[in-house]
């Protein structure tokens, strides 16, 4: 099967063919430089070991009119540089000899023929002789006499030899090292990566789906140092287990609270509905005896049980819509917008909650200019009215209830003061829930559903609103604030 490319084996081997090309570029360049620096040299010494055989060659000219033949053996006579090849070619015939460390020896007949080959194609060349080795050889004439001067290239070729030896070995070594240097270099730079992998691979294996959920694991703060690349990835990790969490535990609380409201609705609708059914089966029973009996004495108990079955079915309903204008709310629908005059709506409001609790002393403060916003009038005046329900219902006879309505700066506030007992600190957090309840002294007596402040909190949202209250014993305030210009909400469309 095969193998996936890792990261580290990609990196690894990008890294290696890069510095090897380098390598063999630089050491071709160095080998060509060297090898014409070499070759230079040993051209300057041909030419000055060329000029001097010349001179050799006339002082041995001069030596054969007294009697002595002129061959490349008596011009070396003497001569002591080791490898110097001379050749010459006269009249007479041709001859060559070398100088070894014993002396000079003469070049047989195949060499010489192999050397005037050579020199035939070019003056100035390279030839191969065997058993002798390469020579550079350059060809010159003196008083008719053809002069071939010869130098030894061995030490070139070993010098080269021993050049490209060290770079091999240097080549080598260094690709070993630098494999090993970038595979310790890259295992720790991508150590992060590996602890973000088996991170997520552990939360992975972990159960989210159900129940309470919290995920504890992280990116050790080692492995997630932010001025890091990798480092980077870890704390992104971080940051959307964090997010994750926090989103999990609100999807909790929330089905907490969805539990919890299914149950108060379960609860509110039993008790109407458990009337209903009594009343209903009282008023059955009541017929049947009438019908029995052929007289009609409990006319008035079967009116009174239809009238407490109308009473229960009309709480019920109250409920159904109040659930339902929730829902609507939470998502977007239910307002239209228009321009609404706080001050006169404030106005409203009292007016029509004075005579539903004379025994309070009601009061309103409203500025001479009238603020004006941007909202939803019938949902607004609900806001209100829910407010002063709520100011009443909780609070003794004789309790001064106060409606204030201001602009400050850029917003529109409403607040509603009472001077009665007061909210319990311990329900104060979730007064604003569905089906909140206060303690005794805010007891429900009206046979109200539990949801006209969370249907009042629905409503200033939705206006980009937001409601608060501040309570203590004899003063309690509840303040929403609504921007003068909301931001643009589209209106729905018609049914």
């Amino acid at each position: 099967m095969h193998r996936p490319h890792t990261l580290q084996t990609r990196l690894m081997t990008a890294v290696i063919g890069f510095v090897s090309l380098i390598l063999i570029i630089v050491a071709v360049i160095t080998s060509a430089t060297l090898g014409q620096a070499l070759e230079g040299r040993l051209q300057d010494q041909l030419r000055s070991v060329s000029a001097q055989t010349s001179v050799l060659v006339k002082q041995a000219q001069y030596l054969t009119v007294t009697g002595r033949p002129l061959t490349a053996q008596t011009v070396l006579a003497g001569q002591h540089y080791p490898g110097l090849l001379l050749a010459i070619a006269t009249e007479g015939g041709t001859s060559g000899a070398i100088v070894t460390p014993d002396g000079t020896t003469a070049l047989t007949a195949d060499e010489l023929r192999t050397l005037s080959e050579a020199v035939q194609h070019a003056p100035n060349t390279a030839v191969t002789l065997d058993k002798l080795g390469s020579f550079q050889v350059t060809v010159q004439e003196s008083d008719g006499v053809g002069i071939v001067t010869g130098l030894p290239r061995d030490e070139i070729q070993s010098t080269m030899a021993q050049l490209l030896t060290v770079i091999t070995l240097a080549t080598l070594g260094g690709l070993i090292l630098l494999a090993l240097t970038t595979a310790v270099t890259i295992r720790l730079s991508l150590r992060p990566l590996r602890a973000v992998a088996g991170t997520a691979t552990r939360v992975a294996n972990q159960p989210l789906d159900r129940g309470e959920v919290e995920i504890t694991e992280r990116v050790p703060e080692s492995e997630a140092d932010p001025r890091t690349e990798t480092g980077i990835v870890g704390a992104s990790l971080n940051k959307l287990l964090d997010h994750v969490n926090d989103s999990l535990a609100a999807r909790q609380r929330n089905e907490e609270l969805m539990r919890k409201f299914v149950a108060d609705a379960s609860h509110e609708l039993r008790t109407p509905l458990a009337s209903i059914r009594g009343y209903s089966e009282l008023s059955l029973r009541s017929l049947r005896q009438a019908q029995g009996s052929g007289a009609g004495a409990d006319a008035a108990g079967t009116e009174t049980a239809l009238e407490r079955i109308q009473a229960q079915s009309l709480r019920m309903t109250r409920l159904v819509e109040d659930l339902l204008l929730l829902a609507r709310l939470d998502e977007g629908q239910e307002l239209v917008h228009g321009t609404v005059d706080l001050t006169q709506l404030a106005l409203e409001g009292v007016s029509d909650a004075r005579p539903t609790a004379p025994d309070h002393e009601w009061a309103i403060d409203v500025p001479e200019e009238p603020v004006v916003m941007l909202g939803d009038a019938g949902r607004l005046h609900q806001v209100v009215a829910n407010l002063l329900a709520n100011a009443r219902t909780h609070t003794p006879a004789g309790t001064r209830i106060t409606l204030r309505v201001s602009r400050e700066e850029e917003e529109a506030v409403i607040r509603v003061h009472d001077d009665g007992p007061g909210i319990d600190p311990a329900v104060r957090d979730e007064l604003f829930a569905r089906f909140a309840r206060g303690d005794s002294s805010r007891a429900r007596q009206t046979g109200g559903t539990g949801l006209g402040l969370a249907i009042a909190k629905a409503i200033v949202e939705g206006h980009h609103g937001t409601i608060s209250v501040q309570s203590e014993p004899g003063d309690t305030t509840f303040t929403v604030r609504f921007p003068i210009t909301p931001v643009p909400t589209a209106a729905p469309s018609p049914p």
